[in-house]
């Protein structure tokens, strides 16, 4: 049938035409797509339906109330002991929007009855409708969904089609229907080229270093966060046909703790096998059960079949460990209630290896998911020799924070073999996740190929690292055809890397001469060890992190005094009432966690846990900085304040910020570029922003009562630079000299990269760059801490009637010379040379920009508002002196010398 009649000599014409052609969608695939969007849709409201339903028939029918009890039970001794009721019944509702799907797409009208847990869970569906409850009517709201499911599953031959769009339905589910497992779990399918390089590359590993194969009989393999068991499939399509049936029924391990894709991943392998062999058989190696708990002594299990796989696995000697595990290092909003959960011993090896090993003083990101998984496989090779490949987040690479578990990483295998597939939107946010990442996702990944070869003997020298890198341009399809086109690991061009003794691998781009150079602060300087007193500083600090920055911060002093008083009688009402229910030791489900009257932090539960009454002082109303040139009135305390770091003896009281400064440096690990500010009040912890953390160097420090004031700068230090520039030297000459010379664009460019894994260190220059460095800082140091005091710069105002200062949004016109104020008034005449002073990825200016703003938060329902009703001018004079504190900052940086 003719669908377009064109002229082709016309380009336009053939322009449409292979757009047609290229578009084209089969009807049932387009009906397919729309039936997934249609099901996402409808999906939350018919779990709410299942909800009530279960909540009434809880209530009013004894034999189902007794069935989800007893499985209630089976899951707390099977999977988790905290396993809560709701997270069974979830499980529940999950089986029946689902299990149709398995019946038919699968061709296996059978597996409810041969599935261990499907027919557990089928005990509980009888007995939720043997008194009213009707399956098939409830389930007749989702027949388009399923006949759209079914008619497309009829028209794939390709089983790996099919596989492809099940796949797509469960991301679609659980994206749908529960985002906090989604998050937790790391809801996303491994790309079908990352499998096969992953499982192609092992087997060559087998084959050169240990002569054997996935195929040979005592290669046991585990797969130990399944999924929807691509891997698994891709591992049976490996293995010889004539070793397939022993290796099936004995040596392939796999698990899964979520019910949806342990249904996908039993019936995937199964199908796999009959396609492989001709024959079925149930796959036994498929555990339902938490990895990182298989340690536990277990109480009870759904089935004796699946009590029977447990142990077999749990005794087999693993040779090969294989997969993606799931990426979350914890959840950003306590209130959320949606932490990883705890494993007692995974989480006292990693205490005891990578974090003991870590000099980084925040080791939270030794939590994430994925770090657990590599210290479990490494444990789980018993000690033994064996091969371990994961696909992860990318972070253990080069963050601070794992420094210890690279360290480890070295000592426990002989040759390491990672390849990074970038794609760290939050790095680099000209990026983007759904174009350049090979999952969509935010966070940064690579494949790491871990090998034990010991032979039975004691390791003597480290692992060898071989790393590789993609370009960090290329887009997600470009990275699977690489992938696909290398084959495996021996298809690679890979550079060996030689860690240094700090546990950093990749130091490239990094100076070697800056490890001479005299650190500003050291941990070892900081906590007073013996014989640690060479830094410049004695002691440093993070800056403060309130983590409920929309009560605790605010432009007008009287508002902050509201709201901490509003969240202090919460917090106070909620303690009275948790000692008044006995002090039940769920702190996180008894608490009220309506971010409207309350924000939670870890920090505040354990205060409440350890009945830490809080009171409303107003001398705990402080003046801080909490972004750059934006300053706001915080409130500071030890219950309020999440992480006060060592500002109580910085700035003890506001008389002190009258005589004491300190200067501000991006923290090791940031995802921002580097930044230097001057403050003379607290600092907030991401001054640049989220991902980016911030260490302040005070020049005094005092006792908390504000006595006792002290120079922070040791006398080691003064020895030194008098030594280098003369008696005359004093403790204020280096401060401001240090400042003058992190200004400087030949220290920032050349050390561009040791100052992401370093706090700064200071090189000895010469007597006269010295002397123009201490002279420049001075001035340096005085306009930014001074700016609310700077002459403003002459912008040019256009004006319309009626007029008004007030802000609500600014916006730079598209040739950054002119600023919108509101409706009303436009400042013309910016210079170009005020973008050349950046802090962090924005220039001083678009701070102010991003800063003084109307915001609501969506969470709190807290509205921030710039604007200072008795001095309505002040937004406008401000950002005409930072225009001009600008200005002055890039002539000053200008003429700053090279370092000799």
């Amino acid at each position: 049938v003719p669908v377009l009649d064109l002229d082709i000599t016309q380009p336009a014409n053939i322009q449409r035409l292979l757009d047609q052609f290229f578009g084209y969608v089969e009807p049932q695939i387009d009906q397919f797509h729309r039936a997934v969007a249609e099901f996402r849709r409808q999906i939350p409201g018919l779990a709410q339906g299942l909800t009530a339903i279960i909540e009434g028939e809880k209530r009013d029918n004894r034999r189902f109330a007794q069935a989800l009890a007893g499985f209630w039970d089976l899951c707390k001794g099977s999977l988790n002991p905290n396993t809560s009721i709701e997270e069974v019944e979830d499980m529940l509702k999950q089986h029946l929007l689902t299990e149709r799907i398995f019946r038919s797409v699968f061709g296996n009208p059978d597996f409810v009855r041969r599935n261990a847990i499907a027919r557990e869970l089928e005990k509980v569906v009888d007995a939720l409708t043997s008194r009213s409850f009707s399956r098939a009517a409830f389930m007749a709201q989702l027949d388009y969904f399923y006949e759209a499911i079914e008619k497309t599953a009829r028209t794939i031959a390709d089983y790996s089609e099919k596989q492809s769009f099940l796949n797509a339905v469960y991301e679609q589910f659980f994206q749908s229907y529960s985002t906090n497992t989604a998050d937790t779990h790391g809801i996303v399918y491994t790309p079908a080229p990352i499998v096969r390089w992953m499982v192609a590359s092992v087997e060559q590993v087998l084959q050169r270093e240990f002569g054997t194969s996935l195929s040979e009989p005592g290669v046991n393999l585990l797969d130990p966060c399944v999924g929807t068991g691509t891997f698994m499939l891709e591992i049976i399509d490996k293995i010889r046909p004539s070793a397939l049936p022993h290796k099936y029924d004995h040596e392939l391990h796999c698990n899964e703790v979520l019910l949806l894709p342990y249904y996908i991943a039993s019936q995937n392998i199964e199908h796999e096998y009959y396609e492989r062999t001709g024959q079925y058989a149930a796959f036994e190696g498929i555990c339902f059960a938490d990895t990182l708990d298989m340690g536990r002594v277990q109480l009870q299990m759904f089935a004796p079949e699946n009590t029977e796989r447990v142990k077999r696995q749990e005794s087999a000697p693993i040779f090969v460990i294989i997969g993606n595990p799931p990426y979350n290092v914890g959840q950003v909003n306590e209130n959320d209630n949606n932490k990883n959960r705890k494993y007692p011993e995974i989480d006292r090896r990693i205490r005891n290896t990578y974090a003991k090993s870590s000099q980084a003083t925040n080791k939270r990101a030794l939590s994430d998911m994925y770090v657990r998984f590599f210290r479990w496989a490494t444990d789980r090779l018993y000690g033994g020799d064996g091969v371990i490949c994961f696909v992860s987040n990318n972070s253990f690479l080069d963050q601070f924070a794992f420094d210890g578990m690279r360290k480890e990483l070295l000592k426990d295998f002989t040759s390491i073999y990672t390849l990074d597939l970038g794609g760290n939107v939050r790095q680099n946010p000209k990026l983007s996740g759904t174009t350049h990442n090979v999952f969509g996702i935010q966070v940064g990944v690579a494949i790491t190929l871990l090998v034990r070869k010991r032979n039975g003997e004691m390791q003597r020298q480290p692992a060898t690292v071989h790393y590789a890198r993609v370009d960090e341009w290329w887009r997600r399809e470009q990275k699977c055809s690489y992938l696909d086109q290398m084959g495996d690991f021996t298809g690679i061009e890979w550079q060996i890397l030689t860690p240094n003794a700090r546990g950093t691998w990749l130091t490239a781009g990094a100076a070697d001469d800056f490890d001479s150079f005299v650190p500003m602060g050291t941990k070892e300087a900081k906590e007073g060890r013996a014989g640690s007193t060479s830094a410049i500083f004695r002691t440093y600090s993070r800056g403060a992190e309130t983590t409920r920055d929309s009560w605790m911060y605010d432009f007008d002093r009287n508002k902050l005094a509201s709201k901490a008083r509003t969240m202090i009688e919460t917090y106070n009402s909620e303690l009275s009432r948790w000692i008044r229910a006995g002090s039940p030791s769920n702190v996180d489900d008894f608490v009220l966690a309506d971010e409207a009257k309350i924000k939670w932090s870890s920090r505040l539960k354990e205060c409440l846990v350890r009945k830490m009454e809080a009171r409303f002082d107003p001398d705990s109303i402080r003046n801080a900085l909490y972004r750059p040139f934006t300053r706001q009135y915080l409130y500071f305390d030890n219950i309020m304040t999440h992480r006060q770091g060592v500002f109580p003896r910085i700035f003890p009281l506001q008389s002190s910020e009258a005589e004491n400064y300190c200067i501000c440096v991006t923290d090791v690990g940031s995802e921002k570029p580097f930044l230097v500010f001057m403050s003379d009040v607290i600092a907030d912890l991401h001054l640049v922003g989220a991902g980016s953390s911030t260490q302040c160097f005070p020049f005094y420090t005092y006792d908390e009562d504000g006595s006792n004031r002290r120079e922070n700068i040791t006398d080691w230090a003064l020895e030194q630079y008098r030594a280098q520039y003369g008696a005359h030297v004093t403790k204020w000459d280096i401060f401001h000299g240090i400042y003058g010379l992190l200004h400087a664009p030949e220290y920032r460019a050349k050390y561009a990269q040791n100052l992401k894994r370093d706090l700064p260190r200071i090189p000895f220059v010469s007597p006269e760059a010295w002397a123009a460095f201490v002279a420049a800082g001075r001035e340096l140091a005085a306009l930014h801490v001074g700016y609310e005091q700077a002459q403003p710069y002459p912008l040019k105002h256009i004006e319309k009637q009626p007029f008004t200062w007030r802000v609500e949004k600014m916006r730079l016109s598209a040739d950054k010379t002119e600023l919108v104020v509101n409706t009303s008034l436009t400042l013309a005449g910016i210079p170009r040379e005020v973008y050349d002073y950046r802090l962090g990825n924005r220039s001083a200016l678009e701070w102010v920009i991003d800063q003084y703003q109307l915001k609501t938060d969506a969470r709190s329902g807290i509205t921030s508002d710039p604007n200072h009703p008795d001095d309505p001018e002040y937004i406008v004079r401000l950002v005409k002196q930072v225009v001009q504190v600008s200005v002055e900052t890039a002539r000053i940086v200008a003429a700053l010398p090279g370092l000799g």
